[in-house]
């Protein structure tokens, strides 16, 4: 069993709204996470459950618009906005995988700095280096998601409301109820 409406609704038009706004903020707290390891120690396994909320939330609004996408008018609009839908969960499931990195990292980091008689001196060049590539490597994956939202809800927007409404005001009509 699928949902597929809620108090009349498509349930896509509610699922978009989590995908809106857990991708920038799992995106935000990746980029965040991989440059100061202090925040990412603080967000501790928030941060990869914040990205598999992510991750999950794709593909229930992939299948709920394939859902709606049989129930309305087919046009080009429709189709870009399908089309472009479908290439999120890559970018959702990367941040899922640098988030979970971040995490599983800087946790073993903080044990191993715990330790008696480990110098920080050590490696300290190596993993200097080892953190600029991951922090840019997940400023990429999160710009690249961020785009990719963006495009899909602008594509979605044109597809649902060409032609839907006018650039001047109408009359307001008065109804006796």
């Amino acid at each position: 069993m699928s949902l597929t409406v809620v108090n009349g609704l498509p349930v896509h038009v509610l699922i978009v709204h989590v995908v809106v706004v857990f991708v920038p903020l799992s995106s935000l707290a990746v980029v965040v996470g991989a440059i100061w390891p202090s925040a990412a120690r603080r967000m501790g396994v928030v941060l990869p459950l914040l990205a598999l909320v992510t991750l999950a939330s794709v593909p229930l609004a992939t299948e709920a618009g394939e859902w709606l996408e049989g129930r309305v008018d087919s046009n080009a609009l429709v189709r870009k906005h399908t089309e472009l839908g479908d290439g999120l969960l890559p970018w959702a499931a990367a941040l899922f995988v640098l988030a979970t990195a971040i995490w599983w990292t800087t946790r073993r980091s903080a044990a191993a700095e715990s330790r008696p008689g480990r110098s920080r001196a050590a490696g300290s060049r190596s993993s200097l280096a080892l953190r600029i590539v991951a922090a840019v490597l997940c400023a990429g994956v999160a710009a690249g998601a961020v785009v990719e939202v963006y495009r899909i809800g602008d594509s979605g927007a044109r597809a649902a409301w060409h032609d839907s409404f006018s650039q001047s005001s109408k009359p307001h009509q008065e109804t006796n109820d």
